[in-house]
């Protein structure tokens, strides 16, 4: 199982992002995705989620309003749209999947908001 996040950078506060995820080495199609997010010294914390036929999704209350998750079994990809930045936004953005009781993670994306 792999996953390889990008789209992360430094973005004034207000600003957008859009997130994505590369998945590979499993049967992507079956899994829900989940987004995560660490902020500078806090815990890992879920902050949005879809199922696996993307009829489904969560949002942490933090970016509800503001973020949609999207994903695309034909390609192996989930993202994430982040509008409206605030400074706590600011960490590395992890995909995660729960397979066999395991969890598999990415190295993450880190995202900087900041003027």
């Amino acid at each position: 199982v792999q996953f390889v996040e990008s789209g992360g950078g430094l973005v004034q506060p207000g600003g957008s992002l859009r997130l994505s995820c590369a998945a590979s080495g499993f049967t992507f199609r079956n899994y829900a995705i989940n987004w995560y997010r660490q902020a500078p010294a806090k815990e890992r914390e879920l902050i949005a989620s879809i199922g696996s036929s993307g009829d489904n999704s969560y949002y942490a209350d933090s970016i509800k309003g503001r973020s949609t998750i999207s994903r695309d079994n034909a390609r192996n990809t989930v993202s994430l749209q982040m509008n409206s930045l605030k400074s706590e936004d600011t960490g590395v953005y992890f995909c995660h999947v729960l397979m066999s009781s395991r969890n598999y993670w990415g190295k993450g994306t880190l995202v900087t908001v900041s003027s």
